[in-house]
């Protein structure tokens, strides 16, 4: 599995490629930072992100996205530039037809440093030991992207079963209206006791 993690912002939007299976030692593929100038028009920020995740999915063809789930700050002029890079990373993931997966901060935090509520540099630290690098990625942005990537890996099969599970359920139903577990179904209406020539049998 390949999985390309985009941390997402209008100045520095992480980006980070990570392949590999959940249970056996994962591979850093590529890891960086797509940057915009904060003195720029919006809409030439926009477009320079978005160029920017679709030079990475040319080079490195990554069979899902991993996007960090948007989450309500105080500051709502960043929030804002958050959601913004976020949707153009999800846009272009989906104008080539892959998968798009998104994770909160204190799922990825949770899955690779086993606590939701890590400091960033308790993350690079792990995330370096997990790809086994010489030095945490610089800056956070980019080790917050190899993060989206790592836990994408790990949460993945579990996610599959789970939709698998879910879908089966549905595609298994019968139409008609819902059976009660363990009670069985009887045709026709329930009839009172038969009787023969007025005695009861």
């Amino acid at each position: 599995m390949r999985v390309l993690g985009v941390d997402p912002g209008l100045t520095r939007c992480g980006v980070g490629v990570v392949e590999g299976v959940a249970g056996r030692p994962l591979t850093m593929l590529g890891v960086g930072v797509v940057r915009t100038s904060a003195d720029a028009e919006l809409g030439d920020r926009l477009v320079a992100v978005e160029r920017g995740i679709e030079a990475w999915l040319d080079e490195y063809s990554p069979g899902y996205v991993a996007v960090e789930r948007v989450f309500a700050q105080h500051n709502v002029r960043t929030v804002m530039g958050t959601a913004q890079a976020s949707a153009i990373a999800m846009l272009c993931a989906a104008r080539r037809g892959i998968p798009v997966a998104l994770h909160t901060p204190s799922e990825v935090k949770a899955a690779v440093t086993g606590s939701g509520r890590a400091e960033k540099a308790q993350v690079g630290a792990m995330v370096t030991r997990l790809l086994r690098l010489d030095a945490p990625p610089k800056p956070a942005d980019a080790a917050d992207a190899l993060a989206l990537a790592i836990c994408h890996i790990w949460r993945a099969p579990a996610q599959n079963r789970l939709q698998q599970a879910v879908a089966a359920h549905r595609t298994s139903g019968t139409p008609g209206a819902p059976r009660t577990s363990g009670t069985p179904r009887t045709s026709g209406a329930s009839r009172a006791p038969r009787t023969l020539k007025g005695r009861t049998a």
